[in-house]
């Protein structure tokens, strides 16, 4: 016999739903007259008076952190950035990479991987190899009449 999963037999698995504790109605229910509180100090006021994050008096957390301006990324990745604008003064139909690049001087400290960025106009037609591409500048590569290599 299958049981169909229906809205008027839905429950609750056992042990999922505890019963309310009833504070404050005398020391045979266990939490009789100060209710676990204690017995002095502010978290054992009626209202509770501290708001969430409150740190008692010290500059709070979530007002601490924005003051750090900005954190690291962990492993964050670098890339030796050209512009397209800057690929016009090399030859037509050479092969652009780090390398070449360096030889040309349009890069210095080829430190990381080159990625290519869409700033600027293209006139020239070349082989671009890069580990990456931004959507503009593969574009204006491709629309002059070159190609994009991953490597």
């Amino acid at each position: 016999m299958t049981m169909t999963l229906q809205l008027n037999s839905l429950k609750a698995n056992t042990g999922a739903r505890r019963r309310k504790l009833r504070k404050g109605r005398g020391i045979a229910a266990g939490q009789g007259a100060s209710c676990g509180f204690g017995m002095r100090g502010q978290k054992s006021r009626s209202g509770r008076p501290t708001r969430p994050g409150f740190e008692g008096g010290q500059m709070p957390l979530y007002r601490r952190v924005p003051k750090l301006k900005h954190f690291t990324i962990v492993n964050s990745k670098d890339f030796s950035l050209v512009n397209v604008s800057a690929l016009n003064s090399l030859p037509e139909g050479s092969i652009v990479n780090l390398d070449s690049l360096v030889k040309e001087g349009v890069l210095t400290k080829p430190k990381f991987p080159l990625k290519v960025l869409g700033n600027g106009d293209l006139k020239v037609k070349l082989t671009v190899q890069a580990a990456a591409f931004t959507e503009k500048a593969r574009t204006k590569i491709e629309t002059v009449g070159g190609t994009c290599e991953i490597q």
